[in-house]
């Protein structure tokens, strides 16, 4: 059973070592996207700390800041973040397509702080997008799901293959050959980071995978994405007034999304976040939906009321990001997203030492053989 594991374990991680390192070290890099991006565009990605505290201007007057701002898109998406430092994120699709964009705005003031750009404009959009599907869109998701799905299986297999290392888990043979060093580097890398990388990689093929049915799901007859021609909701509606709703439904409710009317059929969904005591909930867990066209109240999800199983799912955000225990997480997550380049490193070395010594013992082998052969050849009569 252990020689079978060690060859998946081995072959796969040959065959996925490059695509790995790549999810792997961006992953690590986007854990602190915020802060890169403050770092590199910090006057578009934040407002003015002297206007924190002060009321944010009403959804409405910024909405028709952004239609006047960018008359040619459609608002489709508004994100508004718990750090009220942050600038709002509003997703935009450009008229006569079905491309989408993202603008940066100034919640206190109305300001655009970056005109409409696509997804992946700035380099941790870029970082992100590489992570999320290779740069490769609807068929990079398969892509990443299925290098993803072999992280999954290389971290199941190195805790099994690797379970008694416990007993000498701290011990390394420094004044051992570099073959045995890097044996027990290996082992105690692996078994230190890979109940975290299982679980990066389950709930990366978790989204990536209902990402990829939702895209088939919808376009499975052949049908195209909607091209934006017209406002597809009543604008006669007051996203305040919705907002306000959507608070008396969901005690301490606090919207942190809005989803607007992208194609037909989709309506005004406030995502928010609740107080639950239960720091693996995201702060999108709720939600209340609003007809796009009536503004008639549809329905609401409170997470608090929700069973286990929709918990548990809401949880992966905050599980894959590391955001559950503040900075501390988010540096351990960063740290163990790279292990993969050490295993890496320690990984090929092992392999190609191993090759080296069977080719050598395969050599030896057939020299050995071989003077036997010319030696009865010598004894043998004429």
């Amino acid at each position: 059973m252990n020689k079978l594991l060690f060859k998946i374990h081995g072959t796969l991680a040959l065959f996925a070592v490059v695509p790995l390192l790549v999810i792997c070290l961006t992953g690590s890099i986007l854990v602190f996207k915020h802060e890169i991006d403050w770092l590199l565009v910090g006057d578009k990605v934040r407002v003015d700390e002297t206007l924190v505290g002060s009321d944010r201007l009403e959804l409405d007057t910024l909405l028709s800041h952004v239609n006047d701002a960018a008359p040619d898109y459609e608002a489709v998406g508004w994100v508004w973040f718990l750090d009220k430092a942050r600038s709002d994120i509003v997703y935009l699709i450009e008229k006569g397509t079905s491309d989408w964009s993202y603008l940066l705005l100034n919640q206190y003031t109305g300001d655009i702080l970056a005109a409409p750009q696509p997804l992946d404009h700035f380099f941790t959009d870029w970082l992100l997008e590489l992570h999320f599907n290779f740069l490769l869109h609807d068929a990079g998701l398969a892509v990443t799901s299925l290098f993803a799905a072999a992280l999954l299986v290389l971290g199941i297999t190195g805790l099994i293959l690797y379970r008694g290392f416990w007993k000498r888990f701290f011990t390394l043979r420094w004044n051992s050959r570099l073959i045995f060093y890097f044996s027990d580097l290996h082992k105690m890398t692996g078994v230190i980071a890979s109940p975290v990388l299982i679980l990066l990689a389950f709930t990366g093929i978790w989204w990536n995978v209902t990402s990829l049915l939702h895209e088939i799901n919808e376009h499975s007859d052949g049908k195209e994405h909607h091209v934006m021609q017209d406002r597809l909701y009543n604008d006669a509606l007051s996203l305040d007034a919705l907002q306000a709703a959507a608070r008396s439904e969901i005690q301490g409710f606090e919207a942190t999304y809005l989803t607007m009317p992208y194609e037909p059929g989709v309506n005004f969904d406030f995502y928010g976040d609740v107080p639950t005591g239960n720091f693996l909930l995201s702060q999108y867990s709720s939600m209340v939906s609003y007809d796009a066209h009536t503004g008639e109240h549809l329905s609401t999800f409170d997470i608090r009321q929700a069973g286990l199983g929709a918990k548990i799912v809401d949880s992966y955000r905050r599980l894959h990001f590391g955001d559950f225990a503040g900075l501390a997480s988010r540096i351990l997550w960063a740290i163990l997203g790279l292990a993969p380049a050490l295993l890496a490193v320690t990984g090929i070395t092992l392999w190609a030492k191993r090759r080296s010594m069977r080719n050598r013992s395969r050599d030896k082998r057939k020299a050995k053989l071989k003077a036997v052969s010319d030696t009865d050849k010598l004894a043998s009569p004429g």
